[in-house]
């Protein structure tokens, strides 16, 4: 239960709920207080308008005792002098904001007009109040417009008149039932659809999530995880996700290769010493020093080449120094007087990159020893600025590499039989380290016209 309420479904459908929620109170909200001021206008216009009515009956000196408002127009409406003293009062009017106004005196004419053809004033001014008023019986809210008059004699008399809030009041107030009973419904659609749309959403994540724990159970690499038609960040989440066990199978079956091939190369020089070592105990006089010391050398060698793979594919970053691959090349050709055949030198541009000096020198040496295997009489090596590229070239005279090996031999333990044939105690390692380290100094390294290893790299800025 606690996973259903914490997985991403479940977090999807509350945060849309909430949201929704929260847009829906303020929408409601906004409209409840628009309709509202709406209706109270309306009111106060009605309320005025009757107000102003009655105030022009004043100013023409018509209005005494009952007001005699039309059939059907409830409204509390007063009229009043200066000093509050009731003048007029409208039909079944009994009270207003607590004050009993009936028994208005009833009009016997004195208050009309003079006759002399002028009429009186109504002032513009209009104030609005909320107030009650008892009409019939009944006491009920209203909005109260006051506005002043002048009779033709100059008498003054204040108007009030309301105007019923209950119309209002009721279309506010079904309004707000009716939000309060919709929108808990509308809440649980909204719910129920993020909840359901989701849940076909994430149905693939769901198979990938299944497959993938049974690749970690049953260590199958080979299987991979479903991937669904639609084109959307799930099918390329799958496809990543394929993508990513695919190189891990291939790195897990290099990694195989690579122990069973490291443990072949070992086992012949630990053989051949241990067997010499034997003899050698048994009969100080047959051993073969030289040769024991040829298989510690050759093991020695094995196991540095083994030891700088492991820190490549541990992701050792070279060094950021500065290394001039004209000097390198010096410095390696007057560490080798006793090769077979006499390394030459070409052209030397002075080109200097960025990395670190001993791996540099390790894959020109590694390039000198491949050429020195396979060259009939004359190794060369030159260092030329191509643009932002140093190049450096090895090349010798022999018969060259196959056009359909020239990518196979850079893999580890990887030796052509006619090399095989003429080493000398390699183990097939030299030219995988040359690329390695060639890739992480942001370079290549690759064979070109048969014979000749190109080694380019980026020249320092």
């Amino acid at each position: 239960m606690r996973e259903a309420f914490g997985s991403v479904r479940a977090r999807a459908t509350a945060g849309a709920t909430l949201v929704v929620a929260l847009a829906l109170v303020m929408a409601g909200t906004a409209l409840l207080l628009v309709l509202r001021g709406n209706l109270r206008d309306q009111t106060d216009l009605q309320a005025e308008v009757a107000a102003r009515a009655v105030a022009v009956r004043v100013a023409t000196g018509s209005v005494h005792g009952d007001l005699h408002l039309p059939d059907g127009d409830d409204r509390p409406v007063v009229v009043t002098d200066d000093d509050g003293r009731l003048l007029a009062v409208g039909d079944e009017v009994e009270e207003v904001d607590g004050r009993r106004v009936t028994g208005a005196p009833d009009g016997d004419g004195s208050d009309e007009a003079t006759g002399d053809g002028h009429h009186g004033e109504v002032d513009d001014d209009v104030k609005v109040a909320d107030g009650t008023a008892t009409v019939d019986g009944h006491r009920a809210d209203y909005r109260f417009a006051t506005v002043e008059a002048e009779d033709a004699s100059g008498r003054k008399a204040v108007v009030r008149a309301g105007a019923p809030l209950a119309p209002s009041q009721q279309a506010v107030g079904s309004l707000r039932t009716a939000m309060l009973i919709g929108l808990p419904l509308l809440l649980l659609v909204v719910a129920g659809v993020t909840w359901l749309v989701t849940r076909r959403a994430l149905r693939p994540v769901e198979g990938i999530r299944g497959e993938m724990a049974a690749i970690t159970a049953s260590t199958d690499l080979g299987r991979r995880v479903p991937v669904p038609a639609a084109r959307d960040e799930i099918g390329r989440l799958a496809r990543t996700t394929n993508e990513t066990l695919a190189a891990l199978e291939a790195s897990v079956e290099r990694q195989r290769r690579f122990v069973a091939d490291a443990s072949h190369e070992l086992r012949s020089p630990l053989a051949s010493l241990r067997t010499q070592l034997e003899v050698g105990a048994a009969h100080p006089e047959l051993l073969d020093v030289p040769g024991a010391v040829e298989d510690t050398v050759r093991l020695q060698q094995l196991a540095a080449d083994l030891l700088l793979l492991a820190r490549l594919d541990a992701g050792e970053r070279p060094a950021g120094a500065p290394v001039a691959l004209a000097a390198l090349v010096r410095e390696e050709m007057s560490q080798r007087p006793a090769d077979r055949i006499a390394v030459t030198a070409g052209r030397l541009d002075e080109a200097e990159v960025t990395g670190s000096r001993s791996q540099l020198g390790r894959v020109l040496g590694n390039l000198l020893d491949n050429a020195q295997r396979h060259a009939t009489a004359a190794v060369r090596v030159e260092v030329v600025r191509e643009g932002a590229e140093a190049v450096l070239r090895v090349d010798d005279d022999g018969p060259g590499v196959p056009p359909g090996d020239r990518e196979r031999i850079f893999e580890r333990f990887v030796r052509l039989d006619d090399a095989r044939a003429r080493d000398d105690g390699g183990a097939g390692l030299g030219l995988a380290i040359a690329r390695d380290v060639a890739e992480r100094h942001g370079g290549s390294l690759r064979v070109r016209e048969g014979s000749v290893f190109e080694l380019r790299l980026p020249v320092t800025r």
